[in-house]
């Protein structure tokens, strides 16, 4: 038997955007999907990334209560923290605060915000990478 849990955005024909928990089953041939949690995205008080200068995976979603949630990866973290910045500019245009995310991963309009994809992302990391070994074979004075 193989689980796994997703969370999804989607926009209803109402244009309400939808936060949803899916489960996935898969026992032999067989798949089932299962929304075990649903939300809307106007009830949607703040998405806290926790930690913003550490590679964490996990963040919070604040609605009548704080539910904890683990993204598969930091990136697919700040994926998520940007569609639902541009969902919510699309159709709630509500005031979420967005908490503990390095903003220059999440705005438009940033040099190195991920519209062309998360590689901006990687090069950016490669950037200052290479910035510290620069730095680091330099003879001091």
């Amino acid at each position: 038997m193989y689980n796994t849990v997703n969370i999804s955005l989607t926009v209803s024909k109402q244009q309400e955007v939808h936060i949803c928990l899916v489960k996935h089953y898969r026992v032999c041939l067989d798949e089932k999907y299962e929304i075990s949690e649903k939300w809307l995205l106007k009830d949607l008080e703040y998405i806290d990334g926790k930690e913003a200068e550490t590679d964490n995976s996990n963040f919070d979603m604040m609605f009548e209560e704080v539910c904890n949630m683990e993204a598969y990866s930091c990136a697919s973290k700040y994926a998520f923290a940007r569609s639902i910045i541009k969902l919510n500019t699309l159709y709630t245009k509500k005031d979420i605060k967005v908490l503990n995310f390095d903003s220059s991963y999440i705005e438009e309009g940033v040099i190195w915000s991920s519209n062309n994809g998360d590689c901006l992302v990687l090069m950016r990391i490669c950037f200052y990478a290479s910035n510290l070994l620069c730095l680091s074979l330099c003879p001091m004075p």
